[in-house]
């Protein structure tokens, strides 16, 4: 036994350390999983489950080099003013946040994670076995569903009992019903088909089909680990949504959510090299059976057709970082941003080729998109994403493809909403001051601010309701409620507290799908559209 001994351990010191060892290796993984489960729990929902950033910039060894532990750790201790991310002291203990300091210091940027369609197939939950047992109209009091406007309300930790999709009826400003995401809800969409269904996407890729009738989820699935983009198709059928991590995309039976196909979102991008891809914008269109997808890293627009196999067409070279669209003229065209090359690039749908690219200011960013009627002339208008030189919104001529003017704004701006009964297009105000809390009027037919609202908080994603009468706004970061002006006066009208509501979305979107146009314009474009076949 001693020649045993003695051979394996040839001191008492390194028999100790051998035995020890693995007690050391097994303690450390123990705490890096822990300290992950941490970050997954408080931080990825907005920093991304890989730590490559989503909502909310990267948080790595690379990106954090310049850091000090002493600045992060006080930084999660107060949180970032006038940012989504609040105060963490008293929620995190001092040893969480340094641990977490240590560990967001130490790790580089994750692989990109898998989530297969079998993944997919297994996260589904059905919540109501027998939809024929839902009722068969509103369980409560409204004239009209397109009057519902939904409220993706973040929670103040993007997470927890303040994490919901909140449905108001825009008549009364009144809650009428909401369901919780346990993340932070990011999109909602509504069935353009079938008026009582709406898909709620969170920031950690959950989509919750709900009934709005009854106001209760039905089913939900996981597609991912993060990523906001979600479209449905203009019969109802299908569902498509796509990811940051990872870096693919899925179309669902919209019915069940059971996954069809996943797509992997890779491609050559403008500077040549092979990339794989982020998903930007998903948008289905009445204009035909498809779905068009941004490839935000591979500079690529992909259009899916909705037919046996889900074939793509792909179109290169439509710009650097990708991330948000609109469409016009009846769904046939689609202004895509571009960040990097300050443009928004117009492409045909219908001959899937690039029409032309058009200045936009810098960081071209256009949220939803806002088009309407002028005079004869089809108006498209786009935001610009952060402070640079150039604080504009851009006003296209979407008829002639030509830039109209670039109105002179407070500052950077993210999301213009318009509606063809009111004589305003809304931009916020995203700059992290106090301008933030003003949302800027743009009359439509001079195209010059002629009023500031001066809403409060960190006042984002205007939008109108159904028949255009009121216009609700997010107040969000520190203002805690959605706040409705008349659309004409500009009176205030109503306010609604809520915790951290970000994106609000109209019922009646669903009706013409471009912010900004009736029903009455689709209906005409459509006649020219027909006309010009």
């Amino acid at each position: 036994m001693k020649i045993i001994t003695k051979l394996l351990c040839p001191s008492v010191i390194a028999c100790c350390v051998a035995l020890l060892l693995p007690l050391a290796v097994q303690a450390t993984t123990d705490d890096t999983q822990k300290t992950h489960k941490l970050y997954e729990e408080n931080c990825a929902s907005c920093h991304a489950s890989d730590l490559g950033g989503f909502i909310a910039p990267a948080l790595n060894a690379e990106t954090l080099k310049g850091r000090s532990a002493t600045s992060l750790r006080s930084l999660i201790m107060t949180g970032s003013f006038d940012t989504l991310m609040p105060p963490f002291y008293g929620r995190l203990t001092d040893d969480d946040i340094r641990g977490l300091v240590s560990y967001l210091k130490a790790t580089p940027k994750q692989a990109n994670p898998a989530w297969t369609i079998e993944d997919i197939k297994a996260s589904i939950k059905v919540y109501v076995k027998d939809e024929t047992t839902l009722p068969t109209k509103p369980t409560y009091q409204i004239d009209d569903i397109n009057n519902i406007i939904g409220v993706a309300a973040r929670g103040k930790y993007g997470r927890g009992l303040g994490s919901k999709a909140v449905f108001i009826n825009s008549v009364t400003h009144k809650i009428i019903g909401e369901v919780a995401t346990g993340t932070a809800a990011h999109i909602i969409d509504f069935d353009p088909a079938n008026p009582r269904w709406a898909y709620v996407k969170n920031d950690t890729a959950e989509i919750f089909k709900v009934d709005l009738y009854s106001m209760q989820i039905v089913r939900s699935v996981k597609t991912g680990f993060n990523g906001p983009s979600l479209g449905v198709s203009r019969d109802g059928k299908y569902i498509m949504a796509g990811s940051y991590v990872p870096h693919n995309a899925v179309i669902l039976d919209a019915a069940t959510l059971e996954p069809l196909k996943t797509f992997e979102l890779e491609g050559i991008d403008p500077d040549g090299k092979m990339v794989s891809s982020d998903s930007g914008m998903i948008i289905g269109t009445p204009f035909a059976d498809i779905f068009a997808i941004a490839l935000e890293n591979a500079g690529q627009v992909w259009v899916v057709d909705l037919k046996e196999g889900f074939p793509v067409t792909k179109i290169e070279n439509v710009g650097r970082h990708l991330h948000d669209a609109f469409l016009s003229h009846g769904g046939s065209k689609l202004m895509v941003a571009s960040y990097v090359d300050s443009i928004v690039t117009a492409i045909d749908l219908k001959e899937r080729k690039i029409i032309k690219k058009l200045e936009a200011g810098c960081v071209s960013h256009v949220g939803g998109g806002s088009v309407v009627e002028v005079d004869g002339r089809t108006l498209g208008f786009g935001t610009n994403f952060g402070d640079c030189d150039k604080m504009v919104v851009s006003v296209w001529d979407l008829d002639k493809m030509e830039v109209v003017k670039q109105v002179p704004v407070l500052g950077g701006t993210e999301s213009p909403a318009a509606h063809a009964n009111a004589p305003y297009v809304a931009v916020d105000i995203i700059s992290k001051d106090r301008r933030a809390r003003a949302v800027q009027l743009i009359d439509k037919k001079t195209l010059e601010v002629v009023k500031t609202l001066e809403v409060g908080g960190h006042a984002y994603f205007p939008e109108y309701s159904a028949d255009g009468k009121f216009l609700y706004i997010s107040a969000g970061y520190s203002g805690d409620q959605v706040v409705v002006y008349d659309a004409v006066t500009l009176a205030k009208v109503a306010s609604i507290p809520l915790e951290s509501p970000a994106g609000l979305f109209s019922h009646g979107r669903v009706r013409y799908m471009t912010r900004g146009l009736s029903p009455d314009d689709l209906a005409k474009r459509d006649g020219e559209l027909k006309g010009a076949k």
